[in-house]
């Protein structure tokens, strides 16, 4: 799968590294090795194909700390950085709250989104 507009537009809002950096008061190097730690996954958006990351990836004080494990399951499961990305923000219409996988886990609904991670990667 290519990274290309149909994933850029269904997330909608992306953040640069220089973004999160500037938001989370953090170097760009600490941005870096969370992408590194796969605390958060990022994709090369853009004409430019600039590194990105989903904004409702982070919340006020840095990742999401609920996605590390799920990002786990699914790459276990043999999912690329694209493809996890495009499944957590899909919209699902069996979910327990309205939207995609992303917004479930926002609404505090981890269990069921690493879950349904896991069965997908069986």
């Amino acid at each position: 799968m290519r990274s290309g507009g149909d994933l850029e537009s269904l997330v909608g809002q992306w953040l640069t590294v220089p973004d999160i950096a500037e938001r989370l008061g953090v170097p760009l190097s600490r941005v870096r090795q969370l992408l590194a730690d796969r605390e958060l996954l990022g994709v090369r958006i853009g004409e430019r194909r600039v590194m990105a990351v989903p904004e409702k990836f982070l919340d006020e004080t840095g990742p999401r700390p609920e996605l590390r494990g799920t990002f786990t399951v699914l790459a276990d499961g043999g999912y690329d950085d694209e493809e996890i990305i495009t499944w957590l923000f899909t919209p699902d219409a069996t979910l327990p709250v309205e939207g995609a996988p992303i917004d479930a886990m926002r609404a505090g609904h981890k269990t069921e989104i690493r879950r349904r991670a896991q069965e997908l990667a069986l």
